[in-house]
């Protein structure tokens, strides 16, 4: 069984292929948005539109009020669910090409999260573990620390 780990955060993910020992993951590839550690007043110059809601019945003065239409699309968010639809284009793609039979993922909540929502069925299906922390900034050997145990024991 050829085990795919994706480990990723709103910036950077690598890939690697988990060997037949625990200690041996290989680096497969590597995606990087250099947007993602923008500021949202980066990203546009425009403030977002502002609504006035008046108060009812006699034009009181300073009786308004005004708040962002903008809600939560907020551009940073925006930006990170691009970047993990990125990130599963290349897991379809590496799927489609029989690069793996499953798939372990690595990412802190939020990210996670985010992937969740956009993988694909197939990918999906290819699942066998998660692991909600951010070690994209970790060396391979504090990431296998944190892999779980291999009931999905590998032959190849």
């Amino acid at each position: 069984m050829r085990i795919r780990v994706v480990v990723a955060d709103q910036s950077e993910a690598r890939f690697y292929d988990l060997g037949r020992r625990a200690e041996a993951l290989q680096l497969v590839g590597k995606l990087v948005d250099p947007q993602a550690h923008l500021h949202d007043r980066d990203f546009k110059s425009d403030r977002p539109g502002r609504v006035f809601d008046h108060a009812p019945g006699i034009g009181r003065r300073g009786a308004t009020a005004h708040h962002a239409t903008d809600g939560e699309r907020r551009p940073r968010r925006h930006e990170a669910e691009q970047f993990a639809r990125r990130i599963t284009d290349e897991l379809e793609r590496a799927q489609r090409d029989g690069d793996f039979d499953a798939l372990i993922i690595l990412a802190g909540p939020m990210f996670l999260g985010l992937l969740r929502a956009v993988l694909s069925n197939a990918v999906r299906s290819t699942v066998v573990a998660e692991v909600a922390k951010d070690l994209v900034h970790q060396n391979t050997r504090e990431i296998i620390k944190h892999l779980p145990p291999r009931p999905y024991a590998t032959t190849a």
